[in-house]
């Protein structure tokens, strides 16, 4: 026979862990040194810049269908 299961407790389990794992992902993101921190931001510029200088320009007028 199965065992009886309290749904109660296993969504609060549940939630806690989800909890726990908010947490985590919170304490990688937020618990950085301001060094750390400007070195991330500078990499992110780094690659914004590189994005946009390798766009594309549109050349064609609107209503120009080629």
């Amino acid at each position: 026979m199965a065992d009886i299961v309290n749904l109660n407790q296993v969504r609060k389990a549940k939630a806690r862990d989800a909890e726990k794992h908010q947490a985590e992902q919170n304490r990688a993101k937020f618990g950085r040194s301001k060094a750390e921190k400007q070195v991330v931001h500078r990499l992110e510029t780094k690659a914004e810049r590189s994005l946009d200088a390798h766009r594309r320009e549109h050349t064609s007028e609107p209503g120009d269908d080629k």
